[in-house]
Formats: C-alpha cells, structure tokens, sequence
C-alpha cells in the first residue's frame, strides 16, 4: 500500500506541475519562481477530475475490465454479453486501436484543426496495448513475460502521455478563460509616494495624482491580481492580452502600499 500511495502521489505531482506549468506559463509566469510546493501541485492536479474525464476513464475501465469475461445469464446478462463480446472484439482486433492511435498521432503533426484533440492519439496507442494485455492473458498459450512486460510498460507511457496532454490543455485553457473574464478577479489599488509609470501602455489602468500634499500621492486603478507569493503581487491590467502586455510585479515597502478589492463585472 505504501508503494501504491507514493505512486499516485507522484503521479498526482506531475499532473499538477504540467496543469501549473501550462495555466501561469499562459501568464509569462513558472511555477517554480512562484517557488509552488510538493502540496500545491498535488492540490492542482485536482482540476483534471472533470465530468468529461471522469466519464471517459470510467468507460475506458469498463471495456478492460469486461473484456474476456463470461456474463450470467438473465437480462442484465444479455446486456453484459453485447457489452462482453464488443469488449473482446476489441481485444482481439487491438492492433486496429493501436493503428488508429498511431495514425492520430501522424495527423496531428499535419492538420492544426486536431491540435485540441491531440491527446487522442497517444490514449487510443495505450488503450490498444491495454487491450492486447488482457487478450494476452486469456490465451491458453501466453507470451513470455517479457513481451507483456514490454506491452505494459509501453501502455503506460502512452498514457501518461495522454495524461500530459490533457493537463496542459486544460491549464491552458482554465488560464485563457480567466484572462478573457480577468475583471472578475480580485481587484488591486496600488497607492504609492512615486510615480511607477504603469500607465503609459496598460490598457484599462487608470492612474490618479493625488496632490504634494500626499504622502502617497499616486494612485493606480484597474489592476487583476493573478496570484500572491511571498509579498510580491502578480497583476494585469483590465484588457490584458497575452501575445504583447506584461505582467505586473508589485511589493509592499515604505513607499507602496497595496489594497485587495472585490472583483467588478
């Protein structure tokens, strides 16, 4: 059990610092530098337990597990002889699966359109060898234990690869939403004693001077927190765009001072 838990647990990091990666690597950011622990990537790994995830590795399980098996009789067993024989069809056709994956794999390097469904190819290559493995060990005669060695292990790695994919795509994509909708964000005042110049290019930034006889007579508006580290404050700007604007690095000191406001739609 201790080994099967350092497994998932070193599983679940690496997903959390692809998905990590991929959601602040959209904001110019490393999760690194943002100096992020063993405990928060595994807590961000979490966001792939979606619905559509869940439900795809559910049916995937399903189709192994079932694959080979003698169902009883009655009507749930004719159910689950249909579902049996299409499972072991697969099974036995498993190669066909790999092609299929491999051939996902070719079109993906050729035809942008399948960039968002680019881990298909790598799920259907591991699926495939899943398959062969439980063919493998309904046969009367089984290979040697070096070829389902070699099947297993290839299996794993395509699916890990699969795993990879989808992280990445959906931190990229939970970061591209939350840049187009950034004003509902947590929302910074910054008041400081000199001018900071943010104004003079960031869209949406609003700069006020609030007279000499201020201490801290700059006021800057309009900014979205992206995330808190270690006193320093990473901000956009209202209509923050990827491709061109910066992002703000912000520090309280004798000087500066920052307020959190709620987020305006």
């Amino acid at each position: 059990m201790v080994a099967q838990a350092s497994f998932i647990a070193a599983l679940m990091f690496y997903v959390g610092v692809i998905y990590t990666g991929a959601y602040y690597g959209y904001f110019h950011l490393s999760p690194f530098a943002l100096g992020f622990g063993f405990g928060e990537f595994v807590l961000h790994s979490l966001h792939l337990v979606t619905f559509p995830v869940l439900v795809g590795a559910a049916a995937l399980f399903f189709v192994v597990a079932i694959a080979g098996h003698q169902p009883h009789k009655g009507l749930h067993g004719v159910l689950m002889r249909s579902a049996g024989r299409g499972a072991s069809a697969l099974a036995r056709h498993y190669l066909i699966v790999v092609a299929a994956g491999l051939l996902l794999l070719v079109l993906w390097w050729q035809w942008q359109v399948l960039l968002p469904y680019r881990w298909a190819g790598p799920l259907l290559v591991g699926f495939g060898l899943v398959l062969g493995v439980v063919r493998q060990a309904g046969l009367s005669r089984p290979r040697s234990p070096w070829e389902t060695a070699l099947l297993v292990l290839a299996a794993g790695l395509f699916l890990l690869w699969a795993v990879t994919l989808v992280s990445g795509q959906l931190g990229e994509r939970n970061a591209r939403n939350d840049a187009r909708n950034v004003t509902l964000r947590t929302g910074l005042v910054v008041h400081s004693a000199q001018s900071l110049s943010l104004s003079s290019w960031a869209p949406g930034l609003r700069h006020r001077d609030l007279g000499a006889g201020v201490h801290l007579r700059h006021r800057y508006e309009g900014l979205r927190l992206i995330v808190e580290r270690a006193g320093r404050y990473y901000a956009v700007p209202i209509g923050w765009r990827a491709r061109t604007d910066n992002v703000f690095i912000l520090r309280e000191g004798e000087g500066v001072r920052i307020e959190l406001t709620p987020g305006v739609q």
